[in-house]
């Protein structure tokens, strides 16, 4: 397989486990066969820092280096929510390859324009829900589409942390709407809107509250200066699918002792199935037909431990009850990122996106109104 030569802009947090997936895709699956050509940070010294740990050949502190530079391949944008539609148009006007982080910008609008400019130039592009790729997840994806849980009736939903509780933390870019554009919504129901998307196909229309539980927050550490919190540290929605199922969304920040909570739950006329990431290995399922035998003495759900069997999982552990972790997921992704760039197929798109961003859009739309609004 060719080498593909990757342009990282955003030598942050999600920078480094950009590469360290790609570099960890390598070693895992032997065929993906990533080049570590240049680096973009908001300064030089930072920038050549990030090259010198990472691996990467070159380094700049002018992203538009990165997106023209004739000897990339696929752009990486890996930087705050607010700048992904610049850098990412800019990539795909230059006929580059684009792994996204999300959101892919900062409205529908803006995220259907990237899809169409990516389907025009006819590239590929990725935008970074890495909990598509957990082997759980795929695994309640073919449960669905099976028909196994019968027709799906009603979708349970939450994904909460409480990593802002602490009010003495600072005011952030995640805080403000123009930077971030909402708050826990964007930041972490997102990701259960991925999934869902997934697996249950679109949403039809929302109906939503929100709560601002820390109004202010010291503009930076340890001052007596406050600023206004811009964003939801609280969101909770109603939903209808257009395929009949109805649903309900929620996501904190402050959630008091919620780490990593990703938690749903999809019951169909046949069966239901539940999931928790912070159980990460564990998915519960219970089948009505084993209610159907002996009047129902042996039924109840029962936990399902990933395994060889389930897709992904094997590349990582030899038998199962043996626990993968987050950073697999992304692994996952940066393998399945590497084929798509030599003509594998892959779920998580543009469109994909884009979808996500509109029901985003649909949700914010609805606070203000106090109505149900079109997805």
């Amino acid at each position: 397989m060719s080498e593909i030569r990757i342009g990282l802009i955003g030598g942050g947090w999600m920078g480094k486990a950009h590469t360290t997936a790609f570099h960890n895709a390598k070693m895992i699956f032997g065929d993906d066969m990533p080049v570590f050509e240049i680096v973009s940070d908001v300064t030089e010294d930072a920038a050549k820092a990030f090259a010198e740990q990472m691996g990467y050949a070159r380094y700049t502190a002018d992203w538009h280096n990165v997106v023209s530079d004739p000897a990339v391949d696929l752009v990486d944008v890996a930087t705050p929510n607010c700048m992904h539609y610049e850098m990412a148009k800019a990539a795909l006007e230059n006929g580059k390859h684009v792994f996204c982080e999300k959101p892919l910008s900062l409205s529908a609008q803006q995220s259907r324009e990237l899809a169409q400019l990516a389907k025009e130039k006819g590239v590929v592009n990725y935008c970074g829900f890495s909990n598509i790729m957990n082997p759980a997840n795929q695994y309640v994806a073919e449960l669905v589409k099976s028909g196994r849980l019968g027709k799906i009736m009603r979708v349970h939903a939450t994904y909460d942390q409480d990593m802002l509780l602490d009010p003495k933390i600072p005011l952030a870019w995640r805080h403000i709407n123009k930077l971030a554009g909402s708050g826990a919504l964007g930041d972490l129901c997102s990701h259960l809107l991925s999934v869902s998307q997934m697996i249950l196909g679109d949403m039809e229309a929302v109906t939503a509250v929100q709560s601002i539980v820390i109004p202010e927050r010291p503009v930076k550490a340890g001052s007596s200066e406050m600023g206004t919190v811009e964003n939801d540290d609280v969101i909770s929605f109603l939903v209808k699918y257009k395929n009949g199922a109805i649903g309900d969304f929620s996501s904190s920040r402050v959630a008091t002792g919620r780490k990593n909570y990703f938690y749903y739950e999809i019951q169909g006329t046949e069966g239901t199935v539940v999931y928790d990431l912070e159980r990460m290995c564990e998915v519960q399922v219970y089948f009505k037909s084993d209610a159907d035998v002996d009047r129902g003495r042996d039924c109840g759900f029962r936990t399902v431990l990933l395994n060889p069997e389930h897709k992904g999982f094997r590349w990582f552990q030899p038998a199962g009850g043996i626990a993968i972790a987050f950073d697999d997921m992304k692994t996952l992704q940066a393998h399945t990122l590497m084929q798509a760039l030599h003509g594998g197929a892959y779920i998580c798109d543009f469109v994909l996106g884009a979808k996500v961003d509109g029901v985003i859009d649909a949700v914010l739309k609805s606070v203000k109104s106090g109505q149900w609004e079109a997805c």
